[in-house]
C-alpha cells in the first residue's frame, strides 16, 4: 500500500498538544479600532478561547505587539490568560522578521504553528506565508483574526491558503487537541472552555450537565 506523503492529510496533519505552538499577534486597541471584518466582541471571545485552550493543553504560546506605546498593550482579557508573560514588542509589520520570535519558535522544536492576529491581511498573512515557505506547517485561526474590511480578511485567507497555510477556527483547535473525551487530564478544562465560550453549544452543554446532576422527580400519582 502506498503511503500518503501529503502533510495536510492523514492523522499526522491533526494538531496535538505535543506537536504545536501558538503565536498571537497584535490583539491591541489600535488594531481593534480598525477592525471591520468581524464583530469586535466575538473576536475577543474567540482569541481568549484560543488562548485558554492553548494553556489548558500546555501548548507553548507567544504574545506579540507592535509599538505598544502607540498602539496600546494586549487587551486585558487576553493578557489575563498569561498574566506573567511580557509580550514581545516589535517594530516590524512582519512578526517573522523579528529575531526574538524566530529564536522562540526554534527553541520549542515543533513544526506546527498556530497563528492568529490583527490584521489578517498584514500581521497574520505576512508571518504565516513566510513561515510556511520555511518549512513550518502553519494553521491560521480565521475567527480569532480580522481585517480592516471583509474583503481584506477574505483575500488574505485566500492568499495564505495558496501559500500552503491551513485555515482553522478557534473551536476546532480545542476539539482537535482534545480529540477523545476519555483523555481525562484535560477534559475538565476543555469542558469549562466550551461552557464559557462556545455560545449556543456551551449553553446546551451546561444544560446537559444540569440534567445529569438533577434527580428525576418522583410521581406520587402514578400518572403521566
Amino acid at each position: 500500500m502506498q503511503l500518503n506523503n501529503n502533510s495536510k492529510a492523514g492523522l499526522g496533519a491533526l494538531l496535538t498538544p505535543n506537536n504545536s505552538i501558538l503565536i498571537l499577534i497584535d490583539h491591541q486597541p489600535f488594531q481593534f479600532a480598525g477592525l471591520r471584518s468581524h464583530d469586535s466582541q466575538s473576536l475577543i471571545n474567540n482569541v481568549v478561547t484560543l488562548a485558554k485552550t492553548a494553556k489548558a493543553f500546555g501548548v507553548p504560546t507567544l504574545l506579540t505587539t507592535v509599538i505598544a506605546d502607540r498602539g496600546g498593550h494586549i487587551i486585558p482579557q487576553l493578557q489575563a490568560v498569561f498574566p506573567d508573560q511580557q509580550p514581545i514588542d516589535r517594530t516590524t509589520l512582519n512578526t517573522w522578521e523579528d529575531t526574538r520570535v524566530i529564536e522562540w519558535v526554534k527553541a520549542q522544536g515543533k513544526k506546527k504553528i498556530i497563528m492568529a492576529g490583527l490584521w489578517t491581511e498584514i500581521c497574520l498573512a505576512f508571518p504565516a506565508i513566510q513561515a510556511a515557505g520555511e518549512g513550518y506547517e502553519v494553521y491560521a485561526v480565521t475567527d480569532a483574526s480580522g481585517g480592516v474590511t471583509r474583503e481584506s480578511h477574505d483575500m488574505a485567507v485566500l492568499r495564505m491558503v495558496q501559500a500552503g497555510v491551513t485555515p482553522i477556527t478557534s473551536r476546532v483547535v480545542g476539539a482537535e487537541l482534545q480529540r477523545d473525551w476519555a483523555r481525562l487530564e484535560t477534559v475538565e478544562a476543555f469542558a469549562e472552555i466550551v461552557s464559557n465560550h462556545f455560545g449556543n453549544v456551551g449553553t446546551t452543554f451546561i444544560w446537559e450537565q444540569q440534567l445529569l446532576n438533577t434527580p428525576v422527580p418522583e410521581n406520587p400519582g402514578g400518572g403521566i
